[in-house]
């Protein structure tokens, strides 16, 4: 009788899934648990290496946020906060109302827009800016979104490198 074989292990590690922490001040949107997944998502796709913190808020929250870190007295969709440190990459603030008005604008659904700012945001904290690469920020973010999120909106503008109509983060 001929001998059974085990079936073989990999001996390669595979990609270590990246650390996240939500938290939410808005009653209305994504759940912190699909952003956690989407956020895993979104820094493994962009090549990200290290823990992510996202907070979902509202529009008075990020429009203090953006007037005391960026001098803008006004909402965004997204702030990124980079950390600086090993095995940590930063913040990620999403403004859930300001999405969901964006998203209705582009034709589209919240959770996707979530998803297309959770990339845009890991990929500032990575060191990249849309206003000052030419594309290649958008290039990648394109990517991106493809790779964890599948086909449709991409959240780069249809006119080239730059804002889609809203702040730079």
């Amino acid at each position: 009788m001929p001998r059974r074989r085990a079936p073989r292990r990999s001996r390669r590690a595979g990609p270590q899934r990246p650390a996240v922490e939500v938290a939410s001040s808005v009653r209305t949107g994504p759940s912190a648990r699909a952003v956690a997944s989407w956020a895993r998502r979104a820094a493994a796709a962009a090549g990200a290496r290290g823990a992510v913190s996202v907070l979902l808020c509202g529009d008075g929250r990020m429009r203090s946020l953006n007037r005391r870190w960026r001098g803008l007295d006004r909402p965004t969709d997204v702030l990124s906060f980079p950390a600086g440190e090993p095995g940590f990459l930063g913040d990620v603030v999403v403004d859930v109302p300001y999405a969901a008005r964006q998203a209705g604008r582009l034709g589209h659904g919240l959770d996707r827009e979530v998803q297309v700012l959770l990339v845009h945001g890991v990929l500032h904290l990575m060191g990249h800016d849309h206003e000052t690469d030419d594309g290649t920020m958008f290039r990648l973010q394109r990517r991106a979104v493809a790779r964890a999120f599948g086909p449709g909106p991409d959240g780069v503008p249809a006119d080239g490198p730059g804002p889609r109509g809203r702040p730079g983060r």
